[in-house]
């Protein structure tokens, strides 16, 4: 077996994977100790297979070679040659958080196309408000240095104007990729293999703006639902203000909040590097059967219809 990968849950059916890239003894342990539960859970709950990534897939003297992050669309193409029969590749983050009770995400992608989440559209919070509180609450609480008017303003436009790219009608997290393994894996190396080690981006040559911009140029994209990747800065920002008060203190309170985020959620992605990326490092989120089973119960209740006949008191006596 390729000491590359390692093959943590074998598909039962579909032969649909998970797959993460988790290269660099720190990146495996947290992601193990963290997240790794919840995905087996998952998993399981839906006959998924699941891999991680654990060496670069590309020599680091190669003059191709990018960091982890970019190593993602190499992932197609380099199980196919290991062997492995596999038809879609859902690839994630590894500080990605899972509602263990949440639907196959294979169940809303479609073959012929590449399924991402917009961090632009179809979002349940107004944007500009959520930019206008992180910064805020960064500068306040995290360092006075934080820009009130930084990058995380930028338009879609003026993003890929700044790398020189001709602007796309839309821009996705990198985190989440769901694709068919025969259709797309050559398409993303030749995308890879496009771009020299020293390519140079906002995020300090990390692939997102042009992972975007080769995506949306290829214009085989569906966006679905933003719960399959629910950014926690985000989320933090609109429902959980006070967290910044906190920093990295106060573990059980945050710990609270991120699993009634995830309550409300699928996936819950910890994108960035500031505090609240950080925050995913608890142990035992979702740990309760009980918590569990009221978010199964609750989820029914939300599908339920309700003709408010009923005449009983709405308070107790």
């Amino acid at each position: 077996m390729n000491k590359a990968f390692k093959i943590i849950l074998n598909s039962k059916n579909k032969k649909n994977y998970l797959v993460t890239v988790a290269i660099g003894k720190k990146c495996l342990n947290d992601w193990t100790d963290y997240a790794k539960p919840l995905w087996i859970k998952y998993c399981k709950k839906n006959s998924l297979g699941l891999i991680v990534i654990v060496d670069n897939l590309i020599s680091i003297d190669h003059p191709f070679w990018k960091k982890p992050t970019w190593q993602k669309m190499l992932i197609g193409n380099f199980l196919k040659e290991s062997g492995l029969k596999i038809n879609n590749i859902c690839y994630l983050d590894t500080d990605i958080l899972i509602n263990p009770n949440s639907p196959n995400i294979f169940d809303h992608h479609d073959d012929k196309k590449i399924s991402l989440v917009s961090l632009v559209k179809n979002l349940p919070y107004d944007l500009d408000f959520i930019r206008r509180r992180i910064s805020f609450n960064r500068n306040r609480f995290y360092s006075k240095r934080y820009s009130l008017d930084s990058a995380l303003f930028m338009s879609i436009k003026q993003i890929y104007k700044h790398h020189k790219l001709k602007a796309q009608k839309d821009w996705a997290c990198a985190g989440l990729i769901v694709f068919n393994s025969k259709k797309f894996s050559m398409i993303m190396k030749k995308w890879f293999f496009k771009y020299k080690k020293n390519v140079k981006t906002y995020t300090g040559g990390g692939d997102q703006p042009i992972f975007n911009y080769e995506m949306f140029k290829l214009g085989r994209v569906k966006i679905i639902d933003y719960k399959f990747q629910a950014i926690w800065m985000y989320e933090m920002a609109f429902k959980f203000p006070f967290l910044y008060e906190y920093g990295l203190k106060k573990n059980k309170i945050i710990k609270k909040c991120i699993e009634t985020s995830l309550e409300d959620n699928y996936f819950l992605h910890f994108a960035g590097s500031w505090y609240e990326g950080q925050m995913w490092k608890i142990k035992n989120f979702l740990k309760s059967k009980i918590n569990l089973e009221q978010n199964v119960s609750f989820q029914r209740y939300l599908k339920k219809k309700i003709y408010g006949k009923s005449k009983g008191r709405i308070l107790p006596k």
